[in-house]
């Protein structure tokens, strides 16, 4: 029987409440099945214009793990755990040949021909318009994806670490990617089974950083 059967799946309050940033994992190895939809989960995740822009690299290769770990200041939990999933953003997509995207929403009548030759036009002038931000734009759909992938992961019995200590020259050589400068890391989560339980350190109560209309208005609750 498959882990992906054997677990009960949290819903997402209880994933969002119960996940905890695990800095010691065991070296157990995450089933195919259970690591499929662990990514399919994560490209689920919404992106602008549906460009689906973020380029994921699963690092599991022991000797791959060693120098991504070396990249990032040699933490252990890239080399404890069973797979790190290295999240990259493209800025260039926008300006790229988006058809399969099209094609795609087409095919699940998300889309209809007139939606999608407005989207012809109006995707490559938004990323005109972006200009140095595109960077910006890429990497903030990569962390939705991200997002996704450490709740997926805990409502799946998985453990996850958001990294973002890391340098991202050497990253870049590690996933082959020293000869594109326009790719960017947008950060690394190592994802495995938990070998010690980490206790919630607490959160800032919502009047210190949550406001109403304006940032002066504090949200009493």
């Amino acid at each position: 029987m498959s882990t992906i059967t054997q677990i009960q799946p949290l819903d997402v309050p209880k994933a969002i409440i119960q996940r905890r940033s695990i800095k010691t994992f065991k070296t157990d190895s995450i089933a195919p099945e259970l690591l499929k939809q662990l990514v399919e989960l994560t490209v689920a995740a919404p992106s602008s214009f549906n460009i689906q822009d973020w380029r994921i690299i699963l690092v599991q290769d022991e000797a791959q793990k060693a120098a991504l770990s070396a990249a990032s200041w040699n933490q252990k939990q890239i080399i404890e755990a069973p797979v790190t999933f290295v999240f990259a953003a493209d800025p260039t997509v926008g300006e790229g040949d988006l058809t399969p995207v099209f094609e795609k929403a087409l095919q699940t009548g998300a889309w209809n021909e007139g939606t999608v030759n407005y989207f012809k036009n109006a995707i490559p002038q938004f990323q005109a318009g972006l200009g140095d931000k595109r960077r910006e734009y890429a990497i903030k759909d990569a962390m939705i994806a991200a997002t996704h992938l450490v709740l997926a992961a805990e409502s799946l019995g998985l453990s996850t670490c958001f990294m973002n200590g890391w340098i991202e020259e050497k990253v870049k050589e590690v996933i082959g990617a020293a000869e594109n400068p326009d790719l960017a890391i947008a950060v690394l989560v190592p994802v495995g089974y938990a070998a010690e339980p980490r206790l919630d350190p607490g959160r800032l109560p919502l009047s210190y950083n949550v406001s109403i209309d304006t940032i002066n208005h504090p949200y009493q609750g």
